[in-house]
């Protein structure tokens, strides 16, 4: 199952008052496990950018200044993240930064029923403790070193991180490695392995396949590669 896990930095709190957004940020995770796939952006918000905001992202008017208006990322935006379950943490503030940037273009928003709220799950969790996102990191053990502002891209990959962790992905994932590990050491044959629910879209076209074949024929009939294959079985001896 594909999901996204998303971010976004903004300059306030609230969209109704004017406060807009200023970065967004995606990982893409398959079956609960990041595929090293990401979409990050950077948005013009066509206002200054509050001293309040600038301390907690560091991003400044004069910086954002030269990046690209929501409307002309918009579509590359919602292509990447498709009709996928959006994994956010504090998901309604996002969203609702998210849905008021599509409503100033005329763009349809984005459902709630999309939504998997990480701060949620870690209050049903973790109940009576702090649930921010540093406090998970240091909770389950990730590594958080680089996180001395917010940033979206960043933010949005820890939190890939502790959800992995939060719903037990990743020790399901270990316990799973230790039975194949066991099947391997204690039985012949080969290991069942996970399959894609979509097959990848093959990478090798016929022009790349038609290349490496006029390579090989150029190396003769004796490739090097042949002193490592074993010797051929001998011959049968002829029935008496």
């Amino acid at each position: 199952m594909r999901e996204i896990v998303l971010d976004t930095e903004t300059t306030g709190l609230d969209p109704l008052r004017g406060d807009r957004l200023v970065e967004i940020g995606c990982v893409e995770i398959f079956n609960r496990m990041p595929t090293g796939q990401t979409y990050h952006v950077y948005i013009n918000p066509e206002r200054d950018m509050p001293a309040e905001a600038f301390a907690v992202h560091g991003l400044s008017t004069e910086f954002l200044a030269s990046k690209p208006l929501f409307n002309e990322v918009v579509d590359e935006f919602l292509a990447f993240i498709g009709d996928t379950p959006l994994v956010i943490h504090n998901a309604s503030f996002d969203i609702s930064f998210i849905n008021a940037e599509l409503d100033r273009i005329k763009r349809k928003a984005i459902p709630k029923d999309r939504l998997v709220d990480t701060l949620l799950l870690a209050r049903r969790k973790h109940p009576g403790v702090s649930n921010r996102l540093d406090d998970l990191c240091s909770r389950y053990q990730i590594d958080n070193s680089r996180r001395t502002k917010h940033g979206a891209l960043l933010d949005a990959e820890l939190l890939a991180e502790v959800y992995i962790d939060l719903i037990g992905a990743r020790q399901s994932q270990l316990i799973l490695a230790s039975e194949n590990s066991d099947a391997r050491t204690g039985s012949y044959g080969d290991t069942p392995r996970r399959q894609r629910e979509t097959a990848l879209v093959a990478r090798v076209s016929d022009a790349d396949r038609e290349a490496h074949r006029a390579f090989v024929a150029t190396l003769g009939d004796k490739p090097i590669w042949n002193d490592y294959l074993p010797p051929p079985a001998p011959a049968a001896a002829p029935a008496a």
